[in-house]
């Protein structure tokens, strides 16, 4: 299922066929790698909001696929020195594009604007067969193994 590496730079990788369950399977999969990273159980208030909103990112972006690409192919996590990328990949070329602005009560198409607001930095490359939209996510604060020690 998940690939693992080292302690340094690791990185998970979840292949994915289809459309049904995908967003539950991947929330899982990306909740599972948060937990072995230290992300979870949160520290603090800030470290808990910034583990919702990774899942709420990777919700986005998974969910983007199966409504413009034809479902994700793959989900690859990025871990390491306390900063998250995600990826996502897809058959289609087609770059993620922003809707007109429609009313915050209205459902459907605010995924972009999701990814404006809660990831660091996000975006598209184009790939041999399709495309990755990625999203980078910092997290609040260091895991107790990575802070100074006191004297």
């Amino acid at each position: 299922m998940g690939e693992r590496a080292g302690e340094e730079g690791q990185v998970r990788r979840l292949v994915l066929f289809g459309t049904k369950g995908v967003v539950m399977r991947c929330r899982d999969f990306t909740a599972e790698a948060l937990a072995d990273w230290g992300w979870i159980p949160a520290e603090n208030d800030d470290a808990r909001e910034r583990v919702d909103d990774v899942l709420l990112l990777v919700s986005e972006v998974v969910t983007n696929a199966c409504l413009h690409a034809g479902g994700p192919q793959e989900l690859v996590l990025r871990h390491g020195d306390g900063r998250l990328r995600v990826e996502v990949s897809d058959a289609n070329p087609e770059p993620p594009r922003r809707r007109q602005p429609r009313a915050p009560s209205l459902p459907g198409g605010h995924g972009l604007m999701v990814l404006d607001r809660l990831a660091g930095d996000w975006g598209s490359e184009p790939r041999a067969r399709g495309k990755v939209v990625w999203l980078e996510v910092e997290r609040p604060s260091h895991p107790p193994w990575h802070r100074d020690a006191l004297p």
